[in-house]
C-alpha cells in the first residue's frame, strides 16, 4: 500500500509522550583530606519520547518516534517498549528494530548514533495489528533510563551494578533421609527471614518429588537444622516441587506456591513456624492456558513465581522450551482469577531461557529485576538478568551473557574449594517477606542449588545441595 493511500485511510492519530529525568550525584573526597573538604559532581540522564501514530488502516499502521535527550550526550542508543494490543513491527527506517513477543527494541542505525545534550533523533516504522485500535506504549526506556517524567535523585541505598561478582559457601544444606524419606537431593530453595529466623523451603527427591522445610537463626546452623517433610502436612504426598514462600499481607496468610501435575498450586497457613499446618493444595488454573499449550512443544510447565505491585498480582512460569509466561489477577482477587496469559519473554534457543525465573522489586523505587536460569555452552546451569520499570516490562538486559553473567561459575569464587560448576535454581534473600518480593541492591545474596562436577546419570537422582552466594562487588 502506498504512503498516500495509507494517509488517506488513516483512522486516527495518537500521541504518547513520556519523559524522565534521572539525577545522580557522587561525593568525591580527596585522599587524606578531612571529610568536610569535598566537592560534589552532578551527572544527569533523562529522555522524553514522542510516539505518534501517523496513519492507521485495517491490519496496519504507521508510527513516527522522536527521542529527545534531556541529559548528557548519548553515543549509541537503544530504546525499548512493550506493545499492549498484539501489535507487530513490519518495517522500520532510521533504526534497527527487533521484537520478542510484546517487547520491542529499537537501536540506532549507525549514522544517527549520537544524540547531543538537548538534541533529538527520529525514526519510524510500519506495524501490523489484528485489532481495530493501536494504543501507544506507556513506558519507554533509553539505554536503561526510564522515560517516565520528573527528576529523581539516586536512591541513597545504591543501585544494581552492570556486572556481578560473587563468593560462595560450600554446601550448607544437604539431604537428611529418614525411614520414610530416602532423600538423595535437596534443591529449588525459597527463603524468608521472619521473627529472627531463616525459613527455608525446598524440593527433595526420594522415589519422587516432594518438599521439605527447615529453620535456623544463623546460616552457620543451616547444615545441622532438622528437616520437616511437608508430605506430613495438608500438602500431602505426591508430586510437589519448586516452592516459593511469601506472606500475602492483604489476607494475613503465608502462601507456599509450587508445581504439581496440575500446573501451579498453592497452600496457606497462618504460622510459618508450624510446617504441619499447611493446607491441602489448590490450583491456580483449571487447565493449561491455550498460549502455553501452543508453545510448550516437548517442554514442561514448571517453576511458578508470584509477585505483586499495589494493584495486580502476576504469576510467572516457564516451559523448558524458551518461553517465560505471565498471567495476572488483581490483588483483591488473589489467588483466584489468573488470566490474560502472555509470553513475557522468549528465546529461539531454549537453553538460553530454560526455567527457574524470579522477579523482584528493587528497593528504593528502582524498578524490577528478573533472573532466569539458562543452560550454558558447557552444559552447566547459570543465570541471566534483566531490569524493567514495571513487572510487565519492558525488560532491558543487565547481565545476560556467559562472559558477563548474573551468576555463573566464571564470576563466582569458592574460598573452600569449587564444589559446583552449576549455579542453578534458587532465590534471593529478600529484604521483606511479603508479596512484593523486595530485595536490597546493597545486600545481594542468593541461595542456590549446586552439584558435584563429577556427578552424572538420571537427572532426578543427581545429588543437588544448597549453597549461598554473597555479592562481592556491591556499589554501596
Amino acid at each position: 500500500m502506498s504512503v498516500s493511500r495509507r494517509l488517506a485511510a488513516a483512522l486516527s492519530r495518537s500521541v504518547a509522550t513520556a519523559s524522565a529525568l534521572l539525577f545522580a550525584s557522587a561525593l568525591l573526597t580527596a585522599a587524606g583530606a578531612p571529610a568536610a573538604a569535598s566537592a560534589a559532581s552532578e551527572a544527569q540522564e533523562g529522555c522524553s519520547v514522542d510516539y505518534a501514530t501517523a496513519a492507521q488502516w485495517p491490519g496496519g499502521f504507521t508510527t513516527n518516534v522522536t527521542i529527545r535527550n534531556l541529559g548528557s550526550e548519548v553515543n549509541g542508543w537503544s530504546l525499548t517498549w512493550s506493545f499492549t494490543a498484539g501489535q507487530g513491527v513490519d518495517h522500520a527506517w532510521n533504526a534497527a528494530v527487533t521484537q520478542n513477543g510484546s517487547q520491542v527494541v529499537a537501536r540506532d542505525a549507525g549514522h544517527n548514533a549520537r544524540i547531543p545534550a538537548g538534541g533529538s533523533v527520529s525514526f519510524g516504522f510500519n506495524g501490523t495489528t489484528s485489532g481495530t485500535t493501536t494504543p501507544p506504549p506507556t513506558i519507554f526506556s533509553l539505554n536503561g533510563t526510564n522515560c517516565t517524567g520528573g527528576t529523581t535523585p539516586q536512591p541513597p541505598d545504591g543501585s544494581l551494578p552492570n556486572s556481578f561478582q560473587w563468593s560462595s559457601t560450600g554446601p550448607i544444606i544437604s539431604p537428611k533421609p529418614d525411614s520414610g524419606h530416602p532423600a538423595v537431593s535437596v534443591k529449588d530453595p525459597s527463603v524468608v527471614y521472619h521473627d529472627g529466623r531463616w525459613h527455608v523451603f525446598a524440593t527433595v527427591y526420594t522415589d519422587g518429588y516432594n518438599m521439605v522445610y527447615t529453620s535456623f537463626s544463623d546460616w552457620s546452623q543451616a547444615s545441622s537444622a532438622p528437616h520437616h517433610y511437608l508430605d506430613q502436612s495438608g500438602i500431602g504426598p505426591g508430586y510437589r516441587a519448586a516452592p516459593q514462600v511469601f506472606y500475602f499481607a492483604p489476607q494475613g496468610l503465608w502462601y507456599l506456591v509450587y508445581q504439581t501435575g496440575a500446573g501451579g498450586s498453592y497452600s496457606t497457613t497462618t504460622d510459618i513456624t508450624r510446617p504441619e499446618t499447611w493446607s491441602a493444595p489448590r490450583n491456580f488454573y483449571s487447565a493449561m492456558p491455550e498460549i502455553i499449550r501452543d508453545n510448550i512443544g516437548d517442554g514442561y510447565w514448571v517453576d511458578f513465581w508470584t509477585v505483586c505491585d499495589a494493584a495486580m498480582c502476576y504469576l510467572f512460569s516457564s516451559d523448558d522450551n524458551g518461553h517465560l509466561y505471565r498471567s495476572e489477577t488483581t490483588v483483591a482477587n488473589f489467588p483466584a482469577g489468573f488470566t490474560n496469559t502472555v509470553i513475557a519473554m522468549e528465546d529461539a534457543d531454549r537453553n538460553r531461557l530454560f526455567e527457574a525465573a524470579n522477579v523482584y522489586r528493587i528497593q528504593g523505587d528502582q524498578g524490577y529485576l528478573l533472573v532466569h536460569e539458562a543452560i550454558g555452552s558447557d552444559g552447566r546451569r547459570w543465570f541471566r538478568s534483566w531490569t524493567a520499570p514495571a513487572i510487565t516490562g519492558p525488560w532491558t538486559a543487565l547481565a545476560d551473557s556467559e562472559s558477563r553473567p548474573f551468576a555463573r561459575a566464571n564470576n563466582v569464587t569458592f574460598p573452600g574449594g569449587q564444589w559446583s560448576r552449576d549455579i542453578s535454581h534458587g532465590e534471593m534473600l529478600r529484604s521483606g517477606v511479603d508479596q512484593t518480593m523486595e530485595i536490597s541492591p546493597c545486600d545481594l545474596r542468593y541461595l542456590y542449588q549446586g552439584l558435584d562436577p563429577g556427578a552424572g546419570g538420571d537427572y532426578n537422582r543427581l545429588p543437588w545441595r544448597l549453597g549461598l552466594l554473597t555479592q562481592t562487588n556491591s556499589p554501596c
